[in-house]
């Protein structure tokens, strides 16, 4: 009975992220109309920055992040300059570019890059799934990229496209990369936002984008720094930690970017268009080959 209680609060939490996460792309759509990427992300850092600092000391974790900031400041500012400083800059670039649906859609992609990357930094090797996947979500982005048009090759926005699957690249890497990565979870998080908070004020000062804020914008880059940030991330966590069944928590995911289309027509003002949705499925399905060939795996 108790097993069954933590696995639904699991599913609670978990379910809590992916409502949040889902909101993100129409939050990124309304506060880029106000804020550059750059000053969009320097007050969605400092946000998320105040809120994790506040749930480590409320965790009463204040002296073991003091002691790794200076251990492992190496590491740290490494993890930083990554994520959150390069990876929401060419993520929010993307955003800025092209329609937030499609934005986030060629995004979700990440996953199957991250199993392609796997390859040559943890020496693993692909399976035949793994090709399907890729060859499901890349068709979908070729989908999206085209409006549809696949047979003329016309690209609808080549650039933002460019910034879209470089920002996957840049997730799995740091993903990669955090798998050996030994700091406690939120202590981790907490000082690579700490050490990536200088690296994003002195790019925003050489790029002159200290000056002329648009006071409009501050609110939506609040609500991207403690929701999509900060909040996600413990309830995500709390989710994992609670749960005897991850994977099931962690199908939850795919149903953010079928509600982020909702929101972003509800609330953005941005028609959904056919060859979104279409593409979209493309990459869900993908994914969902990819998630079937690990259970699989793991079980035999």
């Amino acid at each position: 009975m108790s097993r069954l209680s933590n696995n639904f609060q699991a599913m609670l939490f978990g379910l809590g992220a992916v409502l949040l996460w889902s909101t993100v792309a129409t939050a990124f759509s309304l506060s880029l109309r106000h804020f550059s990427p750059t000053q969009l992300l320097l007050v969605a850092n400092v946000v998320s920055l105040i809120f994790l600092i506040g749930l480590v000391i409320y965790k009463g974790e204040i002296k073991s992040l003091l002691q790794l900031a200076r251990e492992s400041w190496k590491s740290s500012l490494l993890f930083g300059a990554i994520n959150p400083f390069l990876y929401y800059l060419i993520l929010l670039q993307a955003y800025n570019t092209l329609p937030a649906q499609e934005a986030q859609a060629i995004n979700y992609t990440w996953a199957i890059m991250l199993s392609f990357m796997a390859v040559p930094i943890l020496k693993q090797r692909l399976k035949v799934a793994d090709y399907i996947a890729a060859g499901a979500c890349y068709f979908g982005v070729l989908y999206i990229s085209t409006r549809g048009q696949i047979g003329s090759l016309e690209f609808s926005n080549i650039s933002g496209v460019t910034f879209a699957l470089i920002s996957t690249i840049i997730w799995a890497l740091y993903w990669l990369l955090n798998i050996k990565d030994k700091r406690p979870s939120l202590i981790g998080l907490t000082l690579n936002f700490t050490f990536a908070l200088p690296i994003i004020i002195l790019y925003a000062g050489l790029t002159g984008e200290l000056t002329h804020w648009d006071q409009d914008g501050l609110w939506g880059a609040i609500y991207i720094g403690l929701f999509e940030m900060g909040l996600s991330f413990v309830l995500w966590n709390k989710a994992m930690k609670l749960t005897n069944n991850a994977s099931q928590v962690a199908n939850l995911i795919f149903l953010s970017p079928l509600l982020s289309i909702i929101w972003l027509s509800q609330f953005a003002g941005e028609p959904v268009l056919r060859s979104t949705l279409i593409g979209l499925a493309c990459i869900l399905i993908g994914l969902f080959v990819q998630n079937i060939s690990k259970k699989t795996k793991h079980s035999t």
